[in-house]
């Protein structure tokens, strides 16, 4: 062939590729957020139930106040969330998305130990750009901590 017949091959060329290639690296920052969301989820309970384990969950009244602030640490960061506060995982909102359970005696092969344990529920993943990856629902998030009855 020619030079002057080839002129425009380049061009053509990059427009056919340019699309999948934008395709797949808009969906390689989706997964990478997707990950950051559920590294946020799995921080926000491991953080939740490490203030559990420091209180005294054996008098019902400061039990209540700790899993209350608990829930606030695991939305928000903070003891206590007002509604403008910037949650820390996009569709964690909600208080009643985090339960609290505490086991005061589980009995080992050592003698027993107390547990508390938090577990968030399922959250959404809204992806921004639905054609490079689904939105999806993450699994219950649950972290299971030893706690001191002393």
């Amino acid at each position: 062939m020619k030079l002057h017949q080839q002129k425009g091959v380049a061009a053509v060329e990059l427009a056919l590729i340019m699309v999948p290639m934008l395709i797949l690296c808009f969906g390689i920052v989706e997964v990478g957020r997707a990950l950051y969301y559920y590294d946020g989820l799995v921080k926000a309970t491991r953080g939740a139930a490490r203030y559990l384990t420091q209180q005294d969950l054996n008098d019902t009244a400061s039990y209540n106040a700790a899993v209350a602030i608990a829930r606030s640490l695991a939305i928000c960061g903070k003891k206590i969330c007002a509604a403008s506060d910037p949650k820390l995982v996009l569709g964690l909102d909600n208080p009643s998305q985090v339960t609290v359970t505490s086991y005061p005696t589980v009995l080992t092969g050592a003698g027993s130990v107390s547990l508390v344990s938090v577990n968030i529920a399922s959250v959404n993943f809204t992806s921004f750009l639905p054609y490079s990856i689904a939105s999806f629902t993450y699994s219950p998030v649950k972290v299971t901590m030893a706690w001191s009855t002393t």
